[in-house]
């Protein structure tokens, strides 16, 4: 979890569209860390302790008290990631259906009973304890809610880690909490930097769990610390998602740019490879060059702004570096002023291997690449280190169901650009991480289960 910040103990909240300070936060370092999950601990014991009924009901009026303050959440997301504000209105909103799904999952955490050779084998799903919740700047209170909420259903205590650029709705939400009445050090937020903080909590023997959502190389060093202690984890990394268009597709819905720019591009799922068959693709150039001319880049609190800034200058330098200024294909505009702007790409001079096409940018920017025949699109789609999500457009059935079955990614949509629903499983194949989230079996998760054998011998 490098960290190439200077002041490790403070964090100083930019607002991304104006480069103005929000808010300079106190960082936790190591003994705060510390401090924290033993609090936890001593929490967890009474939580799990709690019946399921009970626990459901306080999620319940959590989720109420987010509810409530929903504008101010939103709010708050504006200025310290730039979000446009209608996109951040419905992330405070899923915060709350998280709440209220994981909810009702508490009063069904039953077990199994098996029968065997003079007895029976009862089964209980137990909490695991402290679970330590990493979480990302480009999604801040949803993901944090993807481990937060059933890891609080199951009987488990949080304490959650925001990224370094927005801790600040993080913070509220623990605040709400306490307000919903929770009780106190259940759910508690630790902001700091990933090189003190984020390790103190991976690295802590009263931390039982760890939930990771970022880049694959800090991934794999918070998987190599987990495994040094045994400790189980879940990795929701990187993602360079295909959009795999045939000719018999429907070209305007397929060809949607917001499927690759929504949050500017700041999305692990983005359709960042479009991949078009021959014989559409000149017509696929031409629709992508008047729709990306047409989008609105600005002021994330206006209601017509369609894509805003990208989070930080360091991100901003990330992206100018894989888009050269001659390279070839269609672009958008942005603002020119304070901010961190950059204009709606698509690259159409990219090879199938260049690191453009290949690697993940996480930013506005897509690659447009041919393909022959349904063998090649799977080959291209297939053609990167990650297998998170994608899109499959066709209308012939066979074809969709053929090409679901043979890419290799966690999260695909047929005719869709849909990747994430709250009530289904989510998670990648190959470096796009381990495990899964959300779903029926979320609270699962963040549960041990303890086999124990009933003796009816007389």
């Amino acid at each position: 979890m490098p960290d190439r910040c200077v002041d490790t103990t403070t964090l100083t909240v930019l607002n991304p569209a104006t480069e103005d300070v929000v808010a300079t936060v106190p960082a936790a370092d190591a003994a705060d860390t510390d401090r924290a999950v033993r609090r936890a601990v001593t929490a967890q014991r009474a939580w799990a302790a709690a019946a399921p009924a009970d626990r459901a009901r306080l999620l319940r009026r959590f989720a109420d008290t987010v509810d409530a303050h929903l504008e101010e959440l939103a709010q708050l997301e504006v200025r310290e990631a730039g979000h446009l504000v209608g996109n951040a209105r419905w992330e405070a909103g899923n915060v709350r259906d998280l709440l209220l799904y994981a909810a009702g999952g508490a009063e069904r955490l039953n077990g199994a009973q098996i029968p065997a050779p003079g007895g029976w084998n009862i089964t209980f799903h137990e909490p695991l304890g402290v679970v330590g919740i990493i979480a990302p700047w480009n999604f801040p209170m949803p993901i944090a809610a993807w481990g937060t909420a059933p890891a609080l259903a199951a009987g488990n205590a949080v304490v959650l880690k925001p990224a370094e650029t927005t801790p600040l709705t993080a913070l509220r939400l623990a605040e709400l909490a306490l307000d919903a009445g929770l009780p106190e050090h259940v759910f508690q937020v630790l902001p700091g930097h990933g090189s003190v903080t984020g390790r103190a909590l991976v690295d802590h023997p009263d931390v039982a769990k760890v939930v990771f959502t970022g880049s694959t190389r800090t991934g794999r060093e918070v998987m190599e610390r987990c495994a040094a202690r045994v400790k189980p984890v879940t990795l929701e990394l990187g993602g360079k998602s295909p959009n795999v268009v045939f000719a018999d597709a429907d070209l305007g819905r397929a060809l949607d740019p917001f499927s690759f720019l929504d949050n500017s591009g700041q999305d692990c799922c983005a359709r960042t490879r479009i991949l078009v068959q021959e014989s559409v693709y000149e017509e696929a150039v031409a629709r992508l060059t008047d729709a990306i001319g047409a989008v609105v880049v600005g002021d994330p609190l206006d209601e017509k702004t369609q894509m805003g800034p990208l989070i930080s200058r360091r991100q901003l330098d990330r992206v100018r570096h894989f888009v050269k200024d001659d390279a070839p294909g269609p672009r958008g505009t942005a603002p020119t002023g304070p901010g961190f702007w950059f204009p709606p790409t698509v690259l159409t001079g990219e090879a199938a291997d260049s690191r453009a096409a290949v690697e993940e940018i996480f930013g506005p920017v897509a690659v447009l690449l041919p393909f022959t025949d349904e063998a090649d699109a799977v080959r291209l789609a297939d053609a990167t280190p990650y297998g998170l999500s994608g899109s499959i457009w066709t209308r012939d059935v066979g074809r969709a169901l053929r090409v679901s079955a043979a890419v290799r990614a966690g999260n695909l949509s047929v005719n869709s650009h849909s990747s994430v629903r709250y009530w289904t499983p989510f998670g990648g194949f190959k470096q796009s991480g381990l495990g899964r989230e959300l779903g029926p079996d979320a609270l699962t998760a963040f549960t041990e289960t303890k086999n124990v054998f009933l003796s009816t011998e007389a």
